[in-house]
């Protein structure tokens, strides 16, 4: 069921209810009024009924009957009850079946006052009449034929009319439900026109605060983030290929020419070089690669540990130092927390290590061995790794690419290099909760900023 039917429903049902609420309560309360109306009517005859049984003034007894002839109407089925009571409080003659003791009883403990009675529609109000000769019970009891036929009436009138404003508010709900959704299904059916071949399309974009603009502006934003993705994606597919099919092209290439006629031992000393060089690229490459896509994934198949993070730096270090003993690399730790807890950080070591290194070696091969500082601070709930460089830089309309996988500024062709190791750490460092940003200028040096959360003890 769709959720503008679900609306139109719901709206109909809680007015309903409120409707027939509103009618019990009516109906109730008109009911009573009836009812209390009726029974002092009723009280009214009893009395008169017990000045006509015991009131001996012939002129007051002819007054009190003209008028009840002129200003009482004629109950419906009535009937009129007197009983003596004994001493012992016992009435005369037998009672009949519809007057019950309990009802006399409460009628003497009244003494005087009306007390009243209802069998169904039938309604009797009784008193106890103090005269000369003895206490006597007298009982008037009629039929509220009026007010059934006003309830039967009233009820009738509400149920045709409960029935007609159902109809009309199931018709303006639906109605005023329509409206309101209808910049839903233009959403919808515009959603349903874009694809992977044209996510260039937008939803078009709606003035104000309400909750549709800010659904439209949501995703429109996901839509960029999606076209981005799928752009992001192509350009790693295509370059990708380019760069495997360099080297593989240069050994079959080296191979094919070896193989091609007979040859002294140093031309084929020199083919294997090449190949044995372009295959060492092509093995640090596809490694990248495996890299790269595996920190894509949600880190489920990677051991986690805690590890202190001072220790990864200066083992960052000593396997850069192994491998390029002509760096200058400089090492400083401010804000050391005295708690252990608070300078270790849950992961991967191996990716956390392979991250800095890669910023690290970045920052040694485009500075030419100057001097790099990696700096190390912590502050609440995060440790803090800088690597600042005084190397060529990155020009600042490339800056924003620098994390796109192959992507390498202009002023790099000098340098030997593939564009994931910038990739590769970014996802590190997502994997792992954290941040990194790059600030730099041309010429002037850049500084890598990565935030990791620390345990918290």
């Amino acid at each position: 069921m769709k959720i503008q039917t679900q609306t139109t429903l719901l709206f109909t049902t809680l007015t309903g209810a409120f409707f027939i609420i509103f009618g019990l309560t009516v109906y109730y309360f008109v009911g009573k009024a009836d009812n209390n109306d009726f029974h002092k009517r009723l009280e009214l005859r009893a009395r008169i009924s017990a000045k006509f049984r015991f009131e001996q003034d012939q002129v007051s007894t002819e007054s009190f009957r003209q008028i009840q002839r002129e200003y009482l109407e004629k109950l419906s089925d009535e009937k009129a009850f007197i009983f003596s009571l004994d001493q012992n409080g016992s009435v005369a003659p037998a009672l009949p079946a519809e007057i019950s003791k309990s009802y006399i009883k409460e009628i003497a403990k009244a003494n005087g006052n009306t007390v009243f009675d209802q069998r169904k529609f039938r309604h009797y109000a009784g008193l106890l009449y103090h005269d000369e000769t003895g206490d006597f019970i007298v009982i008037k009891s009629a039929t509220n034929q009026y007010g059934i036929q006003l309830l039967t009436k009233l009820r009738d009138t509400m149920i045709i009319t409960f029935l007609g404003y159902a109809l009309i508010i199931f018709l303006v709900g639906y109605f005023f439900a329509k409206r309101t959704f209808r910049p839903f299904r233009t959403i919808n059916a515009k959603v349903k026109q874009i694809n992977e071949n044209n996510l260039h399309l937008r939803l078009e974009d709606r003035s104000g605060s309400d909750e549709i603009s800010e659904l439209t502006t949501t995703f429109n934003k996901m839509i960029d983030r999606i076209e981005l993705a799928f752009e992001t994606q192509n350009n790693f597919v295509s370059n990708a290929s380019h760069e495997l099919r360099t080297p593989l092209t240069t050994i079959i290439g080296e191979a094919d020419l070896a193989l091609a006629k007979e040859r002294g031992v140093e031309e084929y000393k020199q083919s294997l070089q090449s190949i044995a060089r372009q295959s060492a690229k092509l093995k640090h490459l596809i490694k990248g690669l495996l890299s790269l896509a595996q920190t894509g994934f949600d880190g489920k198949k990677i051991t986690w540990e805690k590890f202190r993070v001072d220790e990864l730096i200066f083992e960052v270090k000593q396997g850069i130092d192994d491998i390029m003993p002509e760096n200058d690399i400089k090492v400083a730790i401010t804000s050391m927390p005295e708690d252990e807890e608070k300078v270790s950080i849950f992961g991967s070591r191996d990716f956390i290590k392979i991250a800095i290194s890669n910023i690290v070696l970045n920052a040694c091969k485009y500075s030419n061995n100057k001097t790099v500082l990696i700096t190390l601070q912590f502050e609440t709930g995060k440790s803090i790794i800088k690597v600042t460089d005084d190397g060529i830089g990155i020009p600042a309309s490339e800056l924003k690419h620098i994390f796109d996988p192959f992507f390498r500024a202009s002023n790099t062709n000098r340098y030997e290099g593939y564009g994931i190791g910038m990739p590769l750490a970014q996802n590190i460092v997502r994997l792992h909760k954290g941040k990194i940003s790059v600030q730099s200028a041309e010429d002037q040096g850049t500084t890598v900023t990565v935030m990791l959360p620390v345990c918290q003890s």
